[in-house]
């Protein structure tokens, strides 16, 4: 079965509100065995509303709206969903009296058009809310297709605000619907690499993956790195899995190293494990990127196990203090070198002891340097690890605005720890 979701709100069409809803409710469909297809955001128009839930009647075996369900003028979802399955609203009176119960209880009065939210399609089982004044609506019905035919379709009414949605789904929603649907199981799986182009793993990934009709492959590019998702749904789990994990076998065999994850695991997350596997301790010192790295290694729990901490040292007078940098070198090689980055990983190492200390230096724009540094181009990039045995040191150039090399000069970093380490 597939469903599609149908978010109603003129608010997610503006820069400053996003639809959350629909990736809680993509989760909970797929451990039900159900594709979701479509994903539609509709503005406060009845008329548009109506438009998108017939087309989603007629593509989708199961159609959820969010949204639309209080007490506002603008409130629309019950009138476009009526509309589209052909059937009337009418007033129901326990919402009635429990709605009433509700304000009396705060010692409020009842606005009128509160009433509209105890408005039931005809047929619809209420969904009790918990967690809000707003109740949902399942219908479980036969819609005539253009052959006439009779073709059975689902459609869920929940409320907009998350925690009212999530609830409602979880406690009232997957009880009636997991009983009611064909026996069906999806696996997932993500590869993910850093730092290669997404056009390379296509080409080498694509004749693979394409032998597997029944698994559902998308590669996603973005974050300073590559991830293929695989998607594979059989009557049995055990099906499922052995699909998958067969073409996730045969992608990792042709990408070999470049995937430095099989489980979804972030590359932080990656190199925090193999350091404590080998008992293993990291510190950084970072300029350009400001802590970035030191940031995304802390965002880990229980980090400092291995990683030790960091300093950011943005000037020169800091990068000796801190990691005892030799002033000759900012002198003579400036401070955005290798050198100098070799300098800040050894120094950093030496001065927390532990096992690597990583280095990092570079103009990460939009202006540039200054003195030897001063025809330097923008996105120049240093990169440092030092081991017990020895430094290594990368130069990269990468493009873009300040966010973008920043962050990719922390991936470069992270994958060159990876890297020794492997």
């Amino acid at each position: 079965m597939i469903a599609e979701i149908i978010a109603a709100g003129s608010e997610m069409l503006t820069p400053y509100r996003q639809d959350t809803n629909s990736l809680y409710l993509t989760e909970q469909l797929n451990d039900l065995g159900v594709t979701v297809a479509f994903k539609t955001i509709v503005g406060d128009s009845l008329e548009h509303l109506t438009g998108a839930a017939r087309i989603a009647l007629s593509r989708a075996d199961i159609v959820l709206f969010s949204g639309g369900l209080g007490p506002t003028e603008d409130d629309l979802t019950r009138e476009a969903a009526a509309t589209a399955l052909g059937r009337e609203l009418h007033r129901d009176p326990t919402l009635l009296t429990d709605l009433a119960k509700r304000f009396a209880a705060r010692r409020m009065a009842m606005p009128e058009n509160n009433l509209k939210q105890t408005d039931v399609i005809d047929g619809a089982t209420i969904l009790a809310n918990a967690n809000g004044s707003a109740p949902g609506q399942y219908i479980d019905t036969v819609v005539p297709n253009q052959d006439g035919n009779g073709v059975r379709k689902i459609v869920i009414l929940l409320p907009g605000p998350p925690r009212e949605l999530k609830g409602m789904f979880k406690d009232v929603v997957l009880p009636i619907l997991a009983p009611n649907l064909p026996p069906r199981f999806l696996a997932k799986r993500t590869l993910r690499m850093g730092l290669i182009p997404e056009s390379q793993v296509d080409a080498r990934t694509a004749p693979i993956y394409k032998q597997f009709t029944d698994v559902e492959t998308t590669i996603l590019a973005g974050h300073a790195e590559i991830q293929l998702h695989f998607l594979c749904a059989k009557d049995t789990l055990a099906e499922a899995q052995a699909r998958v994990e067969e073409l996730s076998a045969l992608v990792e065999q042709e990408m070999g190293d470049a995937i430095f994850s099989s489980g979804g695991e972030s590359l932080e997350e990656i190199v925090l494990l193999h350091l404590g596997m080998r008992q293993l301790t990291l510190s950084t010192a970072e300029s350009c990127t400001g802590g970035l790295l030191a940031e995304r290694l802390t965002g880990i729990p229980n980090s400092s196990l291995t990683f030790a901490g960091g300093v950011v040292v943005y000037n020169q007078a800091m990068k000796t203090a801190f990691c005892g940098v030799p002033p000759e070198l900012f002198a003579t090689h400036g401070s955005i070198s290798a050198e100098v980055a070799r300098a800040l990983a050894e120094g950093i190492r030496q001065r927390t002891s532990t096992s690597f200390g990583v280095g990092i230096t570079g103009l990460a724009g939009p202006s540039g340097g200054t003195g030897l540094d001063a025809d330097k181009p923008i996105g120049l990039i240093y990169i440092a690890v030092a081991t017990p045995t020895g430094t290594q040191v990368k130069e990269i150039q990468i493009a873009g605005d300040r966010d973008r090399i920043r962050l990719w000069a922390s991936q470069h970093a992270l994958e060159m720890i990876r890297q020794t380490l492997i």
